[in-house]
């Protein structure tokens, strides 16, 4: 080989390399569905058909939102509202829960119609707490039962406006952008006027539990959403990107924190360093907002894949320590270190453990995340799951019934990132 045919051949490597290389060094991330709009169906990896999967997500949602055990009630030709039926308000959460449902199935109509009840009833208008939602409220006296702000509420909201934004534009009858907007630059400008702040502790950057007095110096594992400030990043355009950016990677660290090392529990309420925060109404330990967690964590991995090494150690510690319980029998409140609490927190009028649907569900969505042979047993176990009152009577088709569509979607691949769809 001649030399100067010896050195093209050299260059040639070197550029194969570079290029090769670069592609196989890139962040984890650059392959999840942000990048590729692909998203995984588990359930059709678990056997069943596209059809079943379809009516199995358009049954759960026609059994919230339409159905006899409907948990969603128009009021007259433009107002909706979700009800936590078994405490007779409408919440700030629901609100949000319904709006995202609404937006990721395309049901504007239903979207739109929440959406004017929060603001005409709930949101408000004036004071400390501009454009902040009460978070409950008395859909029979139309009055507030509480002025103050739950912060995942917000949190969600903003988010399932700027996807509306992304679905529907922004001049067919709601300014979702603009709204979205209104609520993040007040956001910024609570400077704790009248005990009122950031819905974000900023000195933290993680959420707090409620922005307003002592609430603001502590958190709620469940609100660390990862992918929603990402989200934010993206299509908020309000320039706090790179603050939104450390707000997910804070909460990506903080859930290593907040998660038990062996069992993966985490307490329901916390410090910012992750050790438990009890209260008068809620003791340490894995409780019913604990819940959302393996659905969050999952929603992450699947949309951003940015802590994937951790989020699958998660999951499989998470889903043995379910495992060692029973697949069909794990109970809905532990210790962190996994035995029965001895303080059992009531649920509605009945107190007692079950094997709740809702966490049923959150738990089959870290199947999305774990590389456990056998983890589709608890996608099955959620298939052939059913939205009913349980032996005792008890019901929750709000609470176990939202985390059971939402985990529906989850694993079918209908929960996505929603990209800009109009001109």
């Amino acid at each position: 080989m001649k030399r100067s045919d010896f050195i093209r051949s050299v260059m040639i490597l070197i550029v194969l390399t570079m290029i090769f290389g670069c592609n196989n060094s890139t962040e984890k991330g650059s392959e999840s569905p942000y990048h590729t709009g692909n998203y995984r169906n588990l359930f059709l990896e678990a056997g069943y058909s596209q059809e079943e999967i379809d009516r199995k997500v358009e049954k759960a949602y026609y059994d919230l939102f339409e159905g006899s055990d409907r948990i969603y009630f128009e009021v007259g030709d433009t107002m909706g509202y979700v009800s936590d039926l078994k405490n007779f308000d409408v919440r700030s959460e629901g609100v949000s829960y319904g709006m995202m449902a609404a937006v990721q199935l395309d049901k504007k109509d239903v979207f739109d119609r929440i959406w004017r009840y929060a603001k005409h009833y709930m949101q408000h208008q004036d004071g400390p707490h501009e454009a902040y939602f009460g978070w409950s409220f008395n859909p029979q006296t139309l009055k507030l039962n509480s002025k103050g702000s739950a912060s995942d509420g917000e949190f969600w909201i903003v988010t399932a406006l700027l996807f509306a934004s992304n679905q529907w534009g922004n001049d067919t009858g709601v300014d979702y952008y603009g709204e979205a907007r209104r609520i993040l630059d007040a956001m910024w400008s609570k400077d704790g006027t009248g005990n009122v702040y950031n819905i974000i502790n900023v000195e933290h950057k993680q959420i707090s539990f409620v922005p307003h007095g002592d609430g603001y110096n502590w958190t709620d594992p469940s609100y660390h959403v990862a992918a929603f400030y990402e989200i934010w990043a993206e299509y908020a355009n309000d320039g706090r990107e790179q603050f939104y950016r450390d707000c997910a990677d804070t909460s990506r660290v903080f859930l290593h924190r907040a998660c038990h090392p062996v069992t993966g529990l985490n307490s329901c309420y916390t410090e910012f360093t992750g050790e438990p925060h009890p209260t008068r109404w809620m003791p340490e330990g894995f409780r019913y907002d604990s819940w959302r967690v393996p659905m969050n964590i999952a929603m992450d991995y699947t949309w951003y894949g940015k802590d994937t090494e951790w989020q699958e150690d998660y999951a499989a510690r998470f889903q043995a320590f379910l495992r060692s319980q029973g697949i069909d029998s794990f109970l809905d409140q532990y210790n962190l270190d996994g035995t029965t609490p001895e303080y059992i927190l009531p649920a509605g009028e009945f107190q007692k453990l079950r094997h709740s649907l809702g966490l049923k569900a959150t738990a089959a969505t870290a199947s999305l995340v774990s590389k456990d042979e056998n983890t589709l047993d608890f996608v099955h176990e959620l298939w052939n799951a059913k939205l009913e009152p349980y032996e005792d009577g008890y019901f929750d088709p709000y609470y176990d019934g939202l985390l059971y569509l939402f985990s529906l979607m989850h694993l079918s691949g209908k929960y996505q990132i929603i990209t800009p769809q109009h001109n």
